[in-house]
């Protein structure tokens, strides 16, 4: 059975698509832009910034289907400039540095309103 997921505690979906969709005890949570909910703006240009919002918007989807960042077993890291990864694992530790989920991060050409990270992530319980 498949379960859609929406949570005004991230920001609303920019496309035809759902913040989360959970299968079978498995979350698959939508790319989260560093929108700061409320407002639809991008807290600062800085990077870490960019990265601890997104990761605060990931969290908000993941524990509003029910489940922690513990849960998380996959991460997708999307980044405007690889030269920023090491702020970006900085921030990344804080959020899921004990789960350690498997990750892959990726260089993008561009990102959406020329945000500089996206994070996607899947959970199981």
């Amino acid at each position: 059975m498949k379960r859609i997921i929406n949570t005004n505690r991230a920001p609303e979906a920019i496309g035809p698509y759902s913040q989360a969709v959970e299968v079978n005890g498995t979350l698959y949570v939508s790319g989260q832009a560093p929108f700061v909910p409320a407002s639809g703006q991008v807290p600062s240009e800085d990077i870490r910034e960019q990265t601890k919002q997104s990761l605060e918007n990931v969290k908000a989807v993941v524990e509003a289907a029910g489940y922690s960042m513990e849960d998380v077993v996959k991460a997708t890291v999307f980044v405007k400039d690889m030269n920023d990864f090491a702020a970006v694992n900085e921030v990344y530790a804080q959020y899921l540095g004990e789960t350690k989920p498997a990750r892959a991060c990726v260089e993008a050409a561009r990102l959406p309103r020329d945000i500089k990270v996206e994070i996607e992530v899947v959970a199981a319980k």
